[in-house]
């Protein structure tokens, strides 16, 4: 696959991956379901923001900003003295299902890309819980989403 065929870049590159950060942080101030998750997360968010967005840049195919500028990721252990369960990745998912519902991306590229978190986001569970590893995503019809 050429660089131009990753996800990356099928989901619309840079600015689109900036305005999905954007939104997935957005949502998380605004939702009071996933209050649980944003307590986990310093007042200012514009640390996790920038982060975010340099880590899911290499992670789908672009600039490895992130590894460039920390090396590697070692998503698991930096997160480790957070408790993530369940809960928390749910909460997490639900404001990245929510960011890529307020973009312009095609239904299957966005659907991609929650696959893809998903799995991140379960990865970085260090809680002892039983749990379906399905994820379950709304439908991403952007036609009933404003």
């Amino acid at each position: 696959m050429s660089s131009t065929e990753s996800l990356y870049f099928r989901f619309g590159g840079e600015p689109v991956l900036r305005e999905f950060v954007d939104h997935l942080y957005g949502f998380m101030e605004i939702l009071p379901e996933v209050a649980h998750v944003r307590e986990m997360h310093s007042e200012d968010l514009s640390h996790a923001r920038k982060r975010l967005f340099m880590f899911l840049s290499g992670m789908l195919g672009g600039p490895a900003l992130y590894a460039e500028a920390f090396g590697h990721p070692r998503l698991r252990r930096k997160h480790l003295h957070f408790g993530i369960g369940n809960k928390e990745r749910d909460q997490w998912m639900l404001c990245a299902q929510r960011a890529v519902k307020q973009l312009d991306v095609p239904g299957h590229i966005g659907e991609e890309l929650l696959k893809s978190l998903w799995v991140m986001a379960n990865h970085l569970r260090n809680k002892d819980e039983q749990d379906c590893l399905t994820p379950k995503f709304d439908n991403l019809d952007r036609r009933n989403v404003r």
